[in-house]
């Protein structure tokens, strides 16, 4: 393999840089452009050491900095690496990068740093996915979810089940591929409950998805309700700033209004509609439109009901749309007299919420509302959380499978067509880790890597 190298810190000023350089001839282009003030030559340092020097790029010297050096097979990428740290300047960083280049290094792809690692069998696909999960992470909970997976959470629990489906395939492999042998008989009780057990695991695995992917990319939430009930000023009082238009003027949302905010440990990527109501403007209506349309993607939704204003048509036929979505029934100016019929809504809804936007109070209720629905801090981080759609694919065809083996099984046919199926249900585990996957699989993955990692 090409000696790889590129800036692993952002593209902005700051108050140093890090370039990494992978490959066979990292610590010798290192020491081509790395002068050190120490009596080791760069080419004698140890691993896990660094030092002092000046970095020298056509003759002349460019900066000081620190050198890292690691070297193969304990490093992060299993090859030889050396870090350059360097003042955080983009003119001075493009230029020891360019240095770094002149003397026989190439640029590095997107994810070239992790996918090394992982062909170098230093993490499996899982815990290479893990990577950018862990930088992206928004929040506590996510940076759990992802510290979990690159720690190999996700990977042994689906070892466990791959490697009870190989034991099982030796068997039935022997058995039919040996009929002449001495064998004792594959005893059908045991062989079931094994399929069993395997097909409940990863139906549990399954069932992590959709909190995985709350948890990663956030709960797709949509504030709805029938005008002038305070959504947009609610909103913007969850925000902290104001986002949507605030007026007295009954259908001023026309659009979708979105933006992300944090609420204790969730992130809501929040979606202010267009109130709810019959209409006969044309660029209103096609707003309604869009707020129906929201709220079926809808993770949750958040109904927004006026304290001071009875239940009428529109709020109970909101009521009804949402009565099977996860949802949280926001009653809104607690400040004022109230002519709302609360228990109608309080047995309607799981969970109701009176607040203040207008005097910000309530904002801990909700959250405590969120922590009820989505029950986060209940998560067992230990037992493997299926992260993305590409795992979840694999998991769901090694369900398929698993589910068909154990149908056949249960009819009477033969071991023979057991065998291909659990097979399939096998590979498709294997894929998921990254045992035996293809070429072009592990490029998708690692196209989505920022360059550097």
């Amino acid at each position: 393999m090409s000696t790889i190298c590129a800036v692993s810190t952002p593209h902005a000023v700051g108050g140093i840089s890090v370039i990494r350089i992978s490959g066979e001839k990292a610590i010798e282009i290192s020491g081509r452009i790395f002068s050190t003030t120490s009596q080791t030559p760069v080419e004698k340092m140890e691993g896990y050491t660094c030092c002092y020097g000046k970095i020298i790029f056509e003759g002349r010297e460019i900066d000081d900095g620190i050198l890292t050096v690691f070297r193969a097979p304990r490093s992060f990428t299993g090859e030889d690496v050396c870090e350059i740290s360097c003042h955080g300047g983009i003119f001075v960083t493009n230029l020891v990068l360019r240095a770094i280049i002149s003397n026989g290094a190439e640029p590095a792809q997107a994810g070239e740093f992790t996918k090394r690692a992982f062909l170098n069998g230093k993490l499996s696909l899982t815990q290479a996915e893990a990577v950018m999960d862990v930088i992206n992470a928004q929040g506590e909970q996510a940076l759990r979810v992802a510290v979990s997976s690159h720690e190999g959470a996700l990977y042994k629990n689906i070892r466990e089940i791959s490697l009870c489906l190989v034991s099982l395939l030796g068997e039935l492999a022997a058995w039919v591929d040996y009929p002449e042998e001495d064998l004792p008989d594959i005893e059908y009780s045991a062989f079931k409950t094994s399929l069993e057990n395997s097909l409940i695991k990863l139906e549990a695995l399954l069932a992590t998805y959709d909190t995985g992917r709350i948890i990663r990319q956030g709960i797709d939430t949509a504030i709805v309700g029938k005008p002038n009930v305070g959504k947009s000023t609610l909103m913007n009082f969850l925000l902290g700033f104001e986002r949507s238009i605030v007026t007295d003027i009954e259908g001023t949302t026309r659009d979708i209004v979105e933006e992300n905010v944090k609420i204790g440990d969730f992130i809501l990527r929040l979606s202010d509609t267009a109130g709810i109501r019959s209409t006969e403007d044309i660029v209103e209506s096609a707003g309604v439109s869009l707020s129906y349309k929201k709220i079926n993607q809808a993770d949750l939704v958040i109904a927004v009901f006026d304290n001071a204003r009875e239940l009428s048509t529109e709020d109970l036929n909101i009521v009804e749309k949402i009565k099977d979505k996860n949802a949280i029934c926001v009653i809104n100016k607690s400040d004022l007299p109230p002519l709302l019929d609360k228990k109608f809504l309080a047995d309607k809804f799981n969970f109701v919420v009176e607040i203040s936007a207008k005097d910000k109070t309530g904002l801990k209720e909700i959250e405590n509302a969120l922590e009820a629905i989505f029950m986060l801090k209940q998560l067992d981080f230990s037992a493997g959380i299926v992260a993305n759609e590409r795992q979840r694919k694999c998991v769901k065809d090694a369900h398929f499978y698993l589910k068909e083996a154990l149908d056949i099984l249960s009819s009477g046919e033969t071991y023979d067509a057991v065998t291909v199926l659990i097979d399939k249900s096998a590979q498709s585990l294997l894929e998921l880790t990254g045992e035996r996957v293809t070429d072009n699989v592990v490029s998708d993955v690692f196209s989505r890597f920022c360059v550097g990692k």
